[in-house]
């Protein structure tokens, strides 16, 4: 058995929880912060900046064409995205010297110290820290959603906070109107410290929905995909729209009329993040010279049918072709994120 070559000048290796790690010399005490179905994050220290990062080694990206789609796709969004309140790239690289040894790549991010989810189980949220945090949420929303892109996961624990409370989205990745019941959904929970609609599956949490906004219209019912759900809501009894203000107590008036319009069933009377972004609750923090749209995110590239190798040949060209931001000579600046 030969001995595996030795790491890239520049590069060093380390083993964290079974799996081989190949990263620049730059990127200094590697820690395991998690791993999912797709890949491996760690958090290491900038040695240059002295900040610290999360690294993400993805599994395998080149195992079969739906995974290197998958990895591109990543990367390339990953990329697109520079905004304050969405995670954006710090650095991507490979160990791999060519094309033809191209198996691995790894993508450096800031590192959130906590995320939502653990932030509400340990303290109450003051009004002025969830007004805050709901408008870092949308406006990182706004910005994804002007670049065609939807989050579709947003959950308290997908949603990251570093110590100065402020927010980044995790991985962008339905309709954009689900998003915003997301986030309204999280308000809720933040102000009442519980979970708004709890239902043992997704037909009971409808119900739980509907005795709070009410049965929708009839035209809503037939638009709904899902036969089985079309039948449920025609068999349910009609149910009154509660007062918002009865089920969030200690919520100021312009909190609850917010809510209001952000949790509606139905998703095309739903406020937009641009439209929440305007509600007189923001008041104290609109700034709409902060609020940048991206640009037009092209999607063309990914639905792409590709062999494996092109794949390959595609994203080992963005890897190369990836520029650091500019801020990163200085401290990275706020660091938020939805």
């Amino acid at each position: 058995m030969s001995s595996p070559p030795p790491a890239r000048r520049g590069f060093y290796r380390q083993e964290v929880t079974k799996t081989a790690w190949e990263v620049r010399a730059v990127y200094q005490d590697l820690q395991p912060v998690g791993s999912g179905a797709y890949g491996a994050v760690c958090s290491a220290v900038d040695s240059r900046t002295g900040a610290k990062v999360a690294i993400k080694k993805l599994y395998r990206p080149f195992q079969s064409e739906l995974f290197a789609k998958r990895a591109y796709r990543e990367l390339r969004l990953l990329k697109h995205m520079r905004h304050e309140n969405v995670i954006g790239l710090l650095d991507v690289f490979t160990p791999d010297e060519t094309l033809d040894d191209f198996t691995d790549f790894y993508l450096v991010m800031p590192f959130m110290g906590t995320d939502l989810g653990k932030l509400m189980k340990h303290e109450k949220l003051s009004e002025d820290r969830i007004q805050f945090l709901v408008y870092q949420m949308l406006k990182g929303l706004k910005y994804i959603h002007a670049a065609g892109v939807i989050h579709r996961d947003l959950k308290p624990g997908n949603l990251a906070v570093n110590e100065d409370c402020e927010l980044k989205s995790p991985d962008v990745g339905a309709s954009v109107s689900v998003d915003i019941w997301s986030v309204g959904c999280i308000m809720a929970e933040m102000i009442t410290g519980k979970t708004l609609f709890k239902g043992n599956d997704h037909l009971d949490q409808l119900k739980e929905i509907m005795k709070v906004t009410g049965t929708p219209p009839a035209d809503f019912v037939q638009r709904l995909q899902s036969v089985e759900a079309k039948n449920y809501m025609k068999g349910l009894p009609e149910l009154e729209k509660k007062d918002f203000a009865s089920i969030l107590t200690n919520a100021s008036p312009l909190a609850v009329s917010l809510l209001e319009r952000m949790l509606v069933l139905d998703a095309e009377r739903r406020v937009t993040a641009a439209e929440a972004l305007a509600h007189p609750y923001f008041e104290s923090l609109q700034d709409a010279e902060d609020e940048p749209k991206a640009q037009k995110y092209d999607e063309s590239f990914d639905d792409v049918d590709r062999t494996l190798d092109e794949w390959k040949r595609v994203t080992y060209k963005e890897v190369l072709s990836f520029k650091p931001p500019r801020q990163l000579g200085a401290k990275v600046s706020k660091e938020t994120a939805l």
